[in-house]
């Protein structure tokens, strides 16, 4: 049985702090929905970084 709504890691990277970051995100997962991809992003106040991951659903 395949095991529903369990996330797969495919990559992760760091970039600087840039809220534009949030954006890009957003609109990535409006647009890759349909295709089983699934992209996050954590933000680390203290380094100032922010960690965009991406999933397969």
């Amino acid at each position: 049985m395949e095991d529903k709504g369990k996330l797969e890691l495919i990559a992760a990277r760091t970039f600087p702090a840039n809220w534009e970051l949030v954006q890009v995100v957003d609109f990535l997962n409006k647009t890759l929905k349909d295709k089983n991809i699934m992209f996050g992003l954590k933000q680390d106040k203290e380094k100032k970084e922010m960690t965009l991951t991406v999933y397969e659903v």
